[in-house]
């Protein structure tokens, strides 16, 4: 009688255990999320290839860039700061989706791909008007690759956000609860602007020195 006593006390404790932790949170870590992370670090270590080889051959000639490449300030700046700026906006985002603003969220989101798309015509006018082809100089060739393939970073992000936007039209398919892939378009958007902010030092700031 002792013994089920016993056993009886130690179901409930489990049970007790489980009920204290949150609705929709779990004591193990979401794979879904260290699974984007790993991609991501993959993506830094590609992108980390573009960088170095860029800084070699950037120490290796005698000018930098080539002469009549010249490359402008402004309209990268202004591009640079509304990337930037986006990261704020979709951090707003998950902050709504958290306090259960599934609304919120959406109108943060919209915002959010409204700067990434502005961010991609801005590049996309650039390129029309540098005065350089990808095959120019050397570093006319570094510079299309990298900020090419940053760009494509860029659409990818937007899809991701435009992905978050559809499925939010379901009723209950986000909540203060089940959020990961919000989460997930934001962190893969952080990254995106990390990198930009890493490119647009070497590409742009150091060239000017």
């Amino acid at each position: 009688m002792q013994g089920s006593t016993t056993e009886s006390d130690t179901v409930l404790d489990v049970i007790g255990a489980e009920t204290a932790i949150a609705p929709g949170h779990s004591e193990h870590p979401d794979l879904r999320v260290w699974g984007l992370i790993t991609f991501l670090m993959s993506e830094s270590l590609m992108f980390g290839g573009f960088f170095a080889t860029y800084l070699l051959l950037r120490g290796a000639a005698a000018q930098w860039p080539p002469e009549g490449t010249e490359v402008e300030l402004l309209l990268p700046t202004i591009n640079t700061i509304i990337l930037v700026s986006s990261s704020f906006v979709i951090h707003l985002g998950d902050t709504a989706i958290k306090r259960n603003d599934v609304k919120g969220m959406r109108k943060w989101y919209i915002i959010t791909a409204i700067m990434g798309a502005i961010f991609l015509a801005g590049q996309v006018y650039e390129y029309a008007t540098l005065g350089y082809g990808l095959k120019s100089n050397i570093f006319a060739n570094c510079f299309y690759l990298t900020t090419g393939f940053h760009g494509l970073h860029v659409f990818v992000g937007l899809l991701l956000i435009l992905g978050v936007l559809w499925r939010s039209r379901r009723p209950g398919h986000y909540s203060e609860h089940k959020h990961t892939g919000i989460e997930m378009a934001e962190i893969y958007w952080h990254f995106v602007d990390i990198i930009w902010i890493v490119l647009f030092s070497l590409l742009y700031i150091l060239t000017q020195f």
